[in-house]
């Protein structure tokens, strides 16, 4: 792993973002109101994180957190779900979507240990808790980098147990990059795409010819002329409202290099398409205004793979976990690697 000698920016996400900054000017005033301010918010961080980190215990699912360092060792944020009983038959890793967090797919980790799975999720750079400027994400390969050293340190961690690997949106596109590798069949179960990020077209075709050339000259700058604000993501208003309204989602413009590197991946992927061998399940909402369902449904036409699936929800929209009947997809979802683990079962 290569060192990075670029000099550290500052952070604006995770705790360390929030922690940091605590410490600055009180040499040059100690006792000043602005000091006291910034000892008790440092000190309320300190508290925060400790409650954090405090294993669950009760009837519920034990929650863990941990850091795991990136590729470009940066700081990762990370958190685990395990069964009650602790006996898990099967693990799956969680890639969240752009702008979000592994901490909002809380109520489906429940779900799924209910059922005897481990949960693992992790945050990209730039999102959650993890390092990085918020929002920013200087390449998405970088992210697909992550996301397969993540998924080396579960499968380190839990010597055995069969692993499926789940996507949304971009988060999407990052899994089935990650799984076009040749030897990720081998440590795979099979991967879960919701809404996947597949055919994404540029709000206006000049933005897709200019991102290439302003992704290098001005990669943070975010270009509100690519934002898709005001279009609903879910049919709940509770859940928009959640969202948007969590301090760890990023709502701001998309930065152009972010922007760029969606483009770019989703491309790759369609060039590509015909070579995925990795059993799926691809989940995807009709209504869905921000990823394409009929890019689903081509994936699943031309994919090469023997073992594929492909669920469309008539009138769903984009987050589909989070949608009015989200118990019911996440059930579709765990039917699915039932029956995988039941076909892998009967091979060996």
């Amino acid at each position: 792993m290569g060192s990075v000698n670029a000099p550290v920016e500052e952070l604006t996400s995770g705790a360390s973002g929030r922690i940091i900054p605590v410490f600055r000017g009180v040499g040059r005033s100690v006792f000043s109101r602005e000091a006291v301010v910034r000892v008790i918010v440092f000190l309320q961080s300190v508290l925060l994180w400790f409650i954090i980190l405090l294993p669950r215990r009760g009837g519920r699912s034990p929650l863990l957190t941990f850091v795991l360092v990136g590729t470009r060792r940066n700081a990762l944020f990370c958190r685990s779900w395990i069964p009650v009983s602790g006996n898990m038959k099967s693990i799956l890793v969680i890639i969240h979507g752009l702008n979000e967090h592994s901490g909002r797919y809380g109520h489906f980790a429940s779900q799924l240990t209910s059922c005897n799975f481990g949960v693992y999720a992790m945050d990209w750079i730039g999102h959650g808790g993890s390092d990085g400027l918020h929002g920013y994400v200087p390449s998405l390969d970088v992210v697909v980098a992550d996301t397969k050293k993540f998924l080396e340190k579960v499968r380190s961690d839990n010597p055995g147990v069969p692993c499926f690997l789940f996507g949304h949106s971009t988060g999407g596109a990052v899994v089935l990059k990650a799984a076009m590798f040749s030897h990720m069949e081998e440590v795979l179960e099979g991967i879960i795409l919701t809404s996947p990020a597949l055919r994404v077209k540029p709000a206006h075709p000049i933005v897709g010819a200019v991102a290439p050339f302003f992704s290098l000259l001005l990669p943070k700058y975010q270009f509100k002329g690519a934002n898709k604000q005001g279009i609903p993501v879910t049919r709940d208003p509770a859940a928009m409202q959640a969202k948007y309204s969590d301090p760890l989602v990023y709502t701001g413009p998309i930065r152009v290099r972010t922007g760029h590197e969606i483009l770019r991946i989703s491309s790759y992927l369609m060039r590509n398409i015909k070579s995925v061998t990795i059993p799926f399940m691809v989940l995807h909402g009709t209504a869905d205004r921000v990823t394409d369902p009929l890019a689903s449904e081509e994936l699943y036409n031309e994919a090469a793979s023997n073992h594929k699936n492909i669920k469309l929800y008539d009138g769903f929209l984009h987050d589909l976990l989070f949608e009015l009947e989200r118990d019911e997809i996440a059930a579709d979802i765990i039917n699915w690697m039932e029956n995988r683990l039941v076909i892998a079962a009967e091979k060996s």
